[in-house]
């Protein structure tokens, strides 16, 4: 998959659903709650022990899933998503020997930014799409709107990840160098180890609902 079809499948759906699963066996319900949402990617983060094992099994069962990983802090991690299926990676900040590394196996990549500087060296490293974390600490819509006053002209877009939630979708989603927004709140934790599949579609289909109304 080339990375600007990746880039334009995220930028399409405009809130990647971001999980930790503690198990592979939940793997295959949490995709199709996914995909009925009308959310059908999954960034599934390196903070549990089972990511690159649900990462491979929903690349080789659920297709129409775009697979991420996410919480990418590694080289190593890098090459574990690869080697999983995974179709993007997304790190929380900026680390110049893992951008190299996803940049060599072809993999496209979101490094993680909080100020100027970080962008600048961003895309010097040929990063365009970087994820502010953690985007409500940080100064929320206000701090995305002064980043995007002397940088937008660049062409970055931004993925503000860590905060975000339902009430404020919508003002993030109206910022136009906002590709896409980073949602821990559409799967969280305890809904999957409880099996909660149709609260999850749910908030999914809500989220989605947004998304159509932004645009």
């Amino acid at each position: 998959m080339a990375q600007e079809t990746v880039f334009e499948i995220i930028a399409k759906h405009r809130v990647v659903p971001v999980i930790a699963v503690e198990s592979p066996d939940a793997a295959i319900p949490l995709a199709d709650a996914l995909i009925e949402g009308e959310l059908p990617i999954a960034e599934i983060t390196f903070r549990t022990a089972a990511a690159a094992a649900v990462m491979a099994k929903l690349s080789k069962e659920r297709p129409k899933l775009l697979v991420g990983a996410g919480t990418v802090l590694s080289p190593e991690n890098v090459q574990a998503a690869k080697d999983s299926g995974a179709k993007f990676a997304v790190a929380p900040g900026l680390n110049p020997a893992v951008i190299a590394k996803a940049q060599d196996l072809g993999l496209p990549f979101v490094p993680g930014i909080a100020t100027p500087t970080d962008i600048e060296q961003a895309l010097s490293l040929g990063c365009s799409t970087l994820k502010v974390f953690p985007v409500e600490v940080l100064g929320g819509v206000k701090l995305i709107q002064a980043l995007t006053a002397p940088y937008g002209h660049t062409g970055v877009r931004f993925v503000p990840t860590g905060g975000v939630n339902m009430n404020n979708l919508t003002d993030y989603l109206s910022i136009p160098s906002v590709a896409a927004v980073g949602g821990t709140w559409l799967a969280k934790r305890n809904d999957i180890a409880q099996g909660n599949w149709g609260q999850i579609r749910g908030r999914c289909r809500a989220a989605a609902r947004i998304v159509n109304s932004c645009q």
